[in-house]
């Protein structure tokens, strides 16, 4: 963070009323070249067609007239480009705009200097698309609310419908307003909001909602989120409960753990007419209130029923006991993700086999470890591990299926395999690291 934007920070830190009126200044060509930099080389580009690299190579030529046109206020936001992407264990798929490299750029400059003023406003239940916070901390946060003391008894386990094509703009702008006074940035987030869909050639104007893939958007949507729900969840429903209740909440990815059953009927009744009311509503599908914990895991054996389980950023939570007999949540990856993974790996498998062995190995260890980055959590060993011999039987597969003259043995495979190792499973955190990760 700069000193222009630390400065901002502090004053947003000691005034939580403090309205900002001159904050398109700290957009200056340092901070978009640095926004440029930060974005992939191999970025899709946007409706005008231009990748990263002829960004940065024209980046003297258009980062000036771009700024000035933001101070006089002229910026128009290019065309968004609309793709979709196959969503997880569904036919259907997920509409993704995506922005212009430029463009792109200014958004994640933006929302650098505005993040300066809410991260200091935004509550310690959320973590997505926050600076140095991530899904890890959430899950860490949630397993520590789960096991620790009083005992959590019910988990409303919610997800919002449609939730970036939902925003209400009047509504954002005017959560913006409340902080943000400079004309010059309202103007130009307003002009983000109302950019262009262009989807098969055809160009659409845009409504409602935030298209799912800008810089910009991610922020809008946490600053949405911390007014409609986590505000008014510790503000106004926390204080009236008779236990103790929790909210994790992962961009509209949310879990709240009651303490008692009562509390969590009453806040299930309200949440939905409190999400309605700023044109949001819950998933049914992705939306259920189970009973979990310690006492529902030992009541559940009483009656000869399988515990609960719920699912939250790809991981299934489910009740357990370590050595000691202590009760503690356990995690392993959802069978959904798993079965992607599992399915995505295949697809590469096949394109690549009659790559060379070095590059083949080379292109399934940057797979494996991104999946392991991630799943890689204490207690999720099982599930890494069946992918590993997933990938092993596969490639074996793939690499028999070469050629119709000969059959490559197992002992050939693992000769090769020696030469050409799979990475293997690894915990990247442990139980000890995840309650470390933990913001409490």
């Amino acid at each position: 963070m700069t000193t222009g934007l630390e400065r901002i920070a502090a004053k947003a830190r000691e005034d939580g009323k403090l309205k900002f009126t001159s904050l398109a200044h700290h957009v200056t060509e340092e901070l978009l070249w640095e926004s440029l930099c930060h974005i992939p080389k191999d970025s899709a580009p946007g409706s005008d067609g231009q990748t990263v690299e002829e960004a940065k190579e024209t980046f003297k030529q258009w980062a000036p007239e771009m700024l000035c046109a933001i101070y006089e206020r002229r910026y128009r936001p290019p065309p968004i480009l609309r793709v979709f992407i196959p969503k997880p264990g569904k036919k259907e798929k997920r509409p993704l705009g995506i922005p212009c490299v430029a463009d792109r750029a200014l958004q994640r400059s933006v929302a650098a200097v505005l993040s300066a003023i809410y991260e200091q406003e935004f509550l310690r239940c959320s973590f997505g698309g926050r600076p140095r916070l991530g899904a890890h901390h959430a899950l860490a946060t949630l397993g520590e609310i789960l096991a620790g003391v009083p005992a959590i008894g019910c988990v409303l386990d919610a997800d919002l419908k449609n939730f970036f094509g939902s925003l209400d703009h009047g509504c954002l702008l005017r959560f913006l307003e409340e902080r943000v006074g400079d004309p010059r940035i309202i103007c130009l987030v307003r002009r983000w909001l109302k950019a262009g869909i262009l989807e098969k050639g055809e160009l659409t104007p845009n409504e409602q909602g935030t298209p799912q893939g800008g810089s910009i958007s991610v922020l809008l949507s946490n600053l949405y989120l911390h007014r409609v729900l986590d505000l008014w969840f510790e503000k106004q429903v926390r204080p009236r409960l008779r236990g103790e209740a929790c909210l994790v909440r992962y961009i509209d990815d949310f879990v709240i753990c009651f303490q008692f059953k009562e509390d969590a009927d009453r806040v299930h009744a309200v949440l939905s007419k409190r999400l309605n009311k700023y044109a949001l509503a819950l998933e049914p599908s992705k939306t259920k209130l189970i009973q979990f914990g310690r006492f529902a895991q030992q009541a559940a054996r009483v009656q000869g029923k399988r515990p609960e389980t719920f699912s939250f950023l790809g991981f299934t939570h489910y009740g357990t006991h370590n050595r000691n007999g202590n009760y503690k949540v356990g995690r392993k990856t959802e069978k959904s993700r798993l079965r992607r993974t599992l399915v995505n790996l295949k697809e590469l498998m096949r394109d690549i086999r009659h790559w060379s062995l070095k590059d083949q190995v080379g292109r399934l260890n940057q797979s494996l470890r991104g999946h392991y980055a991630y799943y890689g959590l204490a207690g999720n060993w099982r599930s890494l591990h069946k992918v590993y011999r997933f990938v092993e039987r596969y490639w074996h597969k793939m690499l028999c299926s070469r050629s119709w003259a000969a059959k490559i043995t197992w002992d050939v495979f693992h000769r090769l395999r020696d030469l050409f190792p799979l990475r293997r499973p690894k915990i990247y955190l442990t139980y000890q690291e995840m309650q470390a990760c933990a913001v409490l």
